[in-house]
């Protein structure tokens, strides 16, 4: 597996500690709900084609969840459009409200781009997958879902991750097919420390 690509010029990319894609989101969701946004310092990266996730947790609980695999516009467009549907938009969910905003913890994931994956059979995928490395996206017809490295935290056999990510692509978790695709990225990712209670 290729690591994440790097960008061009060296320093032009997000730290591990930095809180900039954080206050990206932040500002984003703040301002479409109302509220006082948040200020961050631009930085050149932001500029740059990124392709990113945004989760919502509100007292340990998913809240929303939306994000691009594909880098189309500019990092900087992707994590304000992903946060703010995030917010507001993920069909699971009923619109955030301003009231629980500073309870809600915020995730950005930027992905790297997704590789196709080689397998024989539906046991040769399983045993391909890397639990707790490995975002998968499943395609098959016009189905397609993903999950985030993240879920192998709740899912940590293959076979069940497997399973629930053709239950959230719309196909049945027994179901397989030769037709059936999968590719798979890596993330970096940056997360608020939890909040309070809402």
């Amino acid at each position: 597996m290729k690591p994440l690509p790097e960008l061009t010029e060296p320093g032009l990319q997000p730290a591990a500690d930095d809180p900039t894609l954080l206050a990206v989101a932040r500002d984003a969701i703040a301002r479409r709900l109302g509220a006082a946004g948040v200020a961050y310092t631009p930085a050149a990266w932001l500029l740059e084609p990124g392709a990113s996730f945004v989760t919502l947790t509100l007292n340990g609980d998913l809240r929303g969840c939306i994000g691009s695999l594909e880098a189309y516009r500019q990092l900087l467009e992707d994590v304000r459009a992903n946060a703010v549907a995030a917010a507001v938009r993920d069909p699971r969910f009923p619109p955030l409200r301003v009231q629980e905003l500073d309870a809600t913890c915020i995730e950005v994931s930027l992905l790297s781009v997704p590789e196709a994956m080689e397998f024989t059979s539906q046991a040769d995928a399983i045993a391909r997958l890397r639990p707790g490395v490995d975002g998968v996206v499943l395609t098959y017809g016009q189905a397609r879902g993903t999950f985030l490295p993240q879920v192998w935290d709740a899912l940590p056999s293959p076979e069940e991750f497997l399973a629930q990510l053709k239950r959230k692509a719309g196909l049945p978790p027994g179901f397989w097919d030769d037709g059936i695709r999968l590719a798979r990225y890596r993330v970096r990712k940056w997360r608020e420390p939890e909040r309070g209670a809402a």
